[in-house]
């Protein structure tokens, strides 16, 4: 067992199957670090977390894939985002105590979104309901009434790891069924045990050491918050002077809080006024938290 973040790629070049492993432990730890989640909500995270990287994965793009599960019960919003660069974060709501349970259990009725947000291109969402014994099971269901191309997916996490295992047919590669059968039920037998503590190369040669794979070298995966004072900074500006003068008005100050990275930007009436102040900022410019 091995410490890190760590995404692999691999392919059954013969038979037209690709796959992705991804193992997720420094990140992880810092998004358990900055909220104190339930054991069960944790849970739903970590898989979410692995599950939009591993998504990420089969897009060719500059940009963004967002993952959110949202329905009317007890665990009722779920977002992870994975970028084309292998940075991830992701954030739970919740209200009341979540069950052990299906989905309709945890989630109640919802419905599962993923949204590409393409630099080069106009956003795409697709949506479908949140059914299914887990949240793999979800996402095997967009990929089968959505993009119709067999998929499946396996999720673990605990307070240490979040970890996948992706198998996808290749659009462009005819798959014979009894092929997808095979390789399929060979995955099949992983444990969320061996997800949770094996290496990516312990594991693949533990499913898959009768198939001819071609392994893929291992990339780095990273914790990442896009949010920035500057940022912001533009979203104030944005809503207006007169709005923002209101505000610090009646509290004084403004205050924005992350809640991906729990961190909090705070801005007072002498920020407020800068913000619409047609001289240009300096590098040297006063930035604070």
């Amino acid at each position: 067992m091995t410490g890190g973040d760590s995404f692999q790629r691999f392919l059954f070049e013969e038979i037209g199957i690709r796959g992705e492993w991804v193992r997720l432990d420094d990140s992880w730890h810092t998004v358990l670090g900055r909220h104190d989640y339930p054991e069960l909500v944790r849970a739903q995270l970590g898989q979410a977390m692995a599950a939009v990287l591993l998504l990420s994965a089969t897009i060719k793009f500059k940009g963004s894939l967002i993952m959110q599960a949202q329905g009317d019960g007890p665990l009722c919003t779920l977002v992870a985002q994975a970028t084309d660069r292998k940075t991830v974060r992701g954030i739970a709501r919740w209200r009341g105590e979540v069950p052990d349970g299906p989905l309709a259990a945890v989630f109640g009725t919802g419905n599962l979104v993923l949204t590409i947000q393409n630099d080069a291109s106009e956003p795409y969402q697709g949506i479908v309901p949140l059914e299914g014994q887990n949240l793999a099971a979800a996402i095997e269901l967009y990929f089968s009434r959505s993009e119709q191309l067999a998929t499946r997916l396996w999720l673990a996490a605990n307070e240490h790891t979040a970890a996948g295992l992706f198998l996808q047919q290749i659009p462009t590669h005819p798959c014979e069924a009894d092929d997808w059968d095979r390789v399929a039920l060979l995955a099949g037998t992983v444990t969320s045990s061996e997800l949770l503590q094996l290496t990516g190369d312990a594991l693949l040669h533990r499913l898959f050491h009768e198939e001819h794979v071609r392994l893929f070298e291992p990339e780095a995966v990273t914790f990442r918050c896009s949010c920035t004072r500057e940022r912001i900074e533009r979203v104030l500006v944005a809503m207006g002077r007169s709005e923002i003068n209101e505000i610090i008005h009646e509290h004084g100050q403004i205050d924005v809080y992350c809640e991906f990275c729990n961190r909090l930007y705070r801005f007072d009436a002498v920020d407020a006024a800068g913000l619409f102040s047609t001289t240009a900022r300096s590098p040297g410019s006063r930035r604070r938290h």
